[in-house]
């Protein structure tokens, strides 16, 4: 077996050691309630996905650039300064969903986005419109570290994989919206062509606004404070259509009291316990470098700079860039929402690695085909260009786009959760401001050369995933720490706790 490696467990359906019968949720009340409301949370990552594709369209859009007149620099600067307002509100994003739980936190979030979003529709001049794309980071930030610890730990054992791995797919329905919308609006001959998309983009956060006091509450941040009837009331209405006594919501219910027990015992309640013991500095590993290879692998030269990247190899039609954009939007968002019910079934290690190969190898012929586009003005190697771009990010979205979210949420055990997540968020914040600035500079002043970085990049990327991903696929929330942890106290507590339920509920049907 590969360095890293971890042999998952026989199936999906084994919880606490013991198997439950599988769960088709189309066909339980409870769960296509909870997977219709979960559905409005995970809409928080569309609005990241409509700045994205929305600012790589108003940069192709004529009124914008007449508007405001950016130069490069500031081009990079709007872009990442979206970035700086993220990490100015990591520090406070995982204390809020802890504090006051995860509901809370992405309604705060969500109402420093509107404010953002109506700043920067009224923006009259370059500050206006950078200071309410800050704001626009901030809540978005602070909505991000909450809404995946929701969908998490709200998600039915069987499904949770899926559930959170299509919680960063829906990047990719607000950047298709983004980009149609830009698409539509160029034309008109006022600023209107750039306020529209720019007011837009809160509508997937009306959405969850509108819904997010139907969602239930976290039961494990509830058992956390002690809200244990509460907590138990949400597991047996979504998990169980309101039987407390079902024999899987009493499983899922010790389970999750006994690992919170054991976790907080154990915490110290500081940063330092991000790396206080060799389990989590594994953890803490992969979440920096999962953010970071999220945007350093040359997905945000398209996300943002798809304009500049076409002008290069000759397509310089406002319209035809803005097809281009729209039409790889969507087919991102059919490979990615794909390949997020495919997460149990092929594993994890298996998608990372099958990615990041695919995407170095792409990397490398569109690198090749650029310089034939730009140095010898190719109309074929144009093309192909265009073909790399789609074809790497069928590569991109085997993994990165689901698993970034699924895969680090799930490793984290309950006590550092909400601190992990902001860790590797932190992380793709710096990545995300070094790509924004960086890349229209670079892509100016030394063309198609600035690609070679991120063949070689994307090699590295390969050999760290191979070294340091673990496989979780098959394995219940609280019993992933066994992967990580040298001593499987926690596993063997709650292993120990399960078979007196079990006990319990073999009496009371032999009573019955």
């Amino acid at each position: 077996m590969a360095p890293g490696a971890v042999a998952p467990s026989a199936g999906g359906n084994i919880l606490g050691g013991k198997e439950f019968p599988p769960v088709t949720w189309y066909k339980d009340p409870g769960l296509r309630k909870l997977y219709f409301l979960l559905a409005t949370v995970i809409m928080v990552s569309a609005t990241n996905g409509f700045d994205g594709s929305m600012m790589n369209g108003l940069q192709t859009v004529k009124n914008w650039i007449n508007y405001f007149h950016p130069s490069d620099p500031q081009r990079g600067l709007l872009n990442a300064i979206m970035s700086v307002g993220s990490m100015c509100a990591i520090p406070i994003a995982p204390w809020l969903a802890d504090w006051r739980g995860r509901r809370v936190a992405i309604v705060i979030g969500i109402i420093i986005m509107f404010v953002g979003v109506a700043l920067q529709t009224a923006s009259v001049n370059l500050g206006m419109f950078t200071a309410s794309r800050f704001l626009i980071g901030f809540g978005v930030s602070l909505a991000h570290g909450a809404a995946p610890l929701l969908v998490t730990e709200l998600a039915h054992f069987q499904h949770r994989a899926r559930i959170t791995s299509l919680y960063n797919t829906t990047w990719y329905i607000g950047s298709i919206i983004a980009a149609w919308t830009t698409y539509g609006t160029f034309s008109i001959n006022s600023t209107w062509s750039w306020r529209i998309p720019s007011i837009l983009q809160a509508a997937p956060a009306a959405i969850m606004l509108s819904c997010i006091w139907l969602v239930p509450e976290s039961p494990r941040w509830l058992i956390s404070r002690d809200r244990n009837e509460e907590a138990l009331k949400i597991l047996a209405d979504y998990h169980a259509n309101g039987n407390d006594q079902d024999e899987l919501v009493q499983f899922e219910y010790t389970e999750i009291k006994e690992v919170i027990a054991l976790e907080a015992n154990a915490a110290k309640q500081s940063i330092s316990e991000l790396w206080s013991t060799k389990g989590n500095r594994h953890r803490m590993l992969i979440c920096i470098t999962a953010g970071l290879f999220s945007q350093l692998s040359g997905n945000s030269l398209v996300s943002y700079y798809i304009g500049d990247i076409l002008k290069q190899i000759g397509i310089r039609d406002q319209k035809t860039q803005n097809i281009i954009n729209g039409c790889l939007m969507i087919w991102n968002m059919i490979v990615a929402g794909g390949m997020a019910f495919a997460v149990d079934k092929v594993g994890r290690r298996l998608l990372f690695l099958t990615s990041t190969a695919g995407m170095g190898i792409i990397f490398i012929c569109w690198t090749i085909a650029s310089k034939y586009a730009v140095e010898n003005h190719i109309k074929g190697a144009g093309s192909a260009v265009v073909a790399m771009i789609f074809l790497y990010y069928t590569c991109y979205n085997l993994a990165w786009s689901g698993l970034l979210i699924g895969y680090t949420v799930e490793i984290l055990p309950f006590e550092i959760r909400a601190r992990g997540m902001a860790v590797m968020f932190f992380f793709v914040n710096i990545a995300l401001f070094f790509n924004n600035y960086v890349n229209p500079i670079a892509l100016t002043d030394i063309s198609w050369k600035y690609y070679i970085v991120y063949c070689v990049w994307i090699s590295f990327e390969f050999v760290v995933v191979y070294f340091l991903f673990v496989e979780t696929r098959y394995t219940p929330l609280e019993e992933i720490a066994a992967y990580f942890d040298d001593d499987n106290k926690v596993v063997e507590r709650v292993q120990e706790k399960v078979e007196v339920v079990e006990a319990r509920m073999d009496s009371k049907m032999v009573s019955a």
